[in-house]
């Protein structure tokens, strides 16, 4: 339901911003930055915020889920960079808070050695909501008179129902976790802030977010593919928000398949081959290759590396920590995203698309070396136990 509602946005707020309000690249860039990247401020609070009391996982995503959902409506009345961008912040804020506890859920719901599986459910749901929102924001821009203000206003309340759906059928209740062998010991003190930036010290944890890292600052935006895509085809503005239909049809349909597939042969050999799968987006893009191969390969490498990354760190923290163990993660992810589309705007800017698309590319490629010279030292997934 929620990504019904953030994909319906998502979908028309790179044409809304460059085509409707007129803004560069690089001013775009900022925003883009804003909105992938301003999660990465909040994560760990949220994360550290739903591990105490044993667990107030539920309560701190709903927070979160319901934070964003009152930002729809208030992209209706702002029209300036600074207002927009302050609005962005907030959604991104309450994205910041509910995605480690979310993630926390689903990895203490779920046994060590199908938690890749169980990641890939999520993430296909998650992508059937974004197949499913560009499609309602391309059918209201096509019927209605003034179709961004439709598309915010439907997008309110699509998420309003899924934070409904969260406070009445999601079990919230104070979990034991699955046993996990693999796992480093329980902390016995209460989690705290300091605790939580003190996993780094791990070996495992360390290396796992200095690699997401690392990657996040060579990954072009969603919203940059889109452009570039409809720069290098023509593609007319009607069409625009469908485009991201690719990427979630091919995210849908491997999502589940990449994650059993990393329980069986290790998460972070499938976290890189996704970062493949990306570079091959790139090399396409360049070489003006087929529209329906980037999309593909984009989605490829969101269904390799999005649940499988969690999966992958669900098994270097312990289980009382959990949630700001991920967002600990993430927050790297993250801020290195922002950094990443505040750095391919101004490039874009400075020196054309093609040139900034060459540079994310070579770094991208190089960044990928290093992680594979920084992989975790153990695997992070256990293998499954013997019939």
């Amino acid at each position: 339901m929620t990504d019904v509602s953030s994909e319906m946005v998502t979908a028309v707020l790179p044409l809304y911003l460059v085509a409707g309000l007129g803004l560069s690249p690089l001013g775009f860039g900022l925003l883009d930055g804003v909105y992938n990247g301003f999660s990465a401020l909040v994560r760990l609070v949220g994360g550290h915020l739903a591990d105490r009391g044993g667990g107030r996982h539920k309560a701190v995503a709903a927070f979160g889920y319901g934070l964003s959902a009152v930002c729809k409506p208030a992209l209706l009345l702002v029209h300036s960079l600074p207002l927009i961008g302050a609005v962005l912040a907030v959604d991104r804020t309450g994205k910041g808070l509910r995605t480690a506890p979310r993630d926390a859920l689903i990895s203490l719901s779920s046994t060590p050695e199908t938690r890749g599986r169980a990641f890939g459910v999520h993430r296909a749901m998650d992508t059937a909501g974004a197949l499913l929102g560009p499609l309602v924001a391309f059918l209201i821009l096509r019927q209605a008179a003034d179709g961004y203000d439709a598309v915010f206003t439907v997008s309110f309340c699509v998420a309003a129902v899924g934070v409904v759906v969260l406070l009445l059928f999601v079990p919230g209740g104070r979990m034991k976790p699955a046993a996990d062998p693999a796992a480093p010991a329980a902390a016995a003190a209460q989690p705290s802030l300091r605790a939580s930036v003190a996993l780094l010290r791990r070996p495992d944890v360390r290396r796992l977010t200095i690699c997401a890292t690392l990657l996040g600052l060579s990954t072009v935006s969603d919203s940059f593919v889109y452009l570039l895509l409809q720069h290098r085809l023509g593609v007319p503005d009607r069409w625009f928000a469908l485009m991201p239909l690719g990427t979630a049809a091919a995210f849908l349909l491997l999502a589940i398949p990449l994650g059993r597939l990393a329980d069986r042969l290790g998460r972070w050999r499938m976290f890189l081959a996704g970062h493949v799968a990306l570079l091959g987006a790139y090399a396409l893009l360049l070489a003006h290759g087929p529209a329906v191969l980037v999309l593909l390969l984009h989605g490829t490498f969101y269904a390799a590396t999005d649940g499988v990354l969690m999966a992958a760190a669900s098994t270097a923290v312990p289980a009382e920590q959990r949630g700001a163990g991920l967002a600990l993660i993430q927050t790297g992810q993250a801020a290195a995203r922002f950094a990443a589309s505040l750095a391919f705007g101004a490039a874009w800017t400075a020196w054309g698309d093609r040139t900034a698309l060459t540079c994310a590319a070579v770094a991208l490629a190089g960044c990928a070396a290093c992680a594979v010279w920084l992989r975790p030292a153990a695997p992070a997934a256990p293998p499954a136990p013997a019939s």
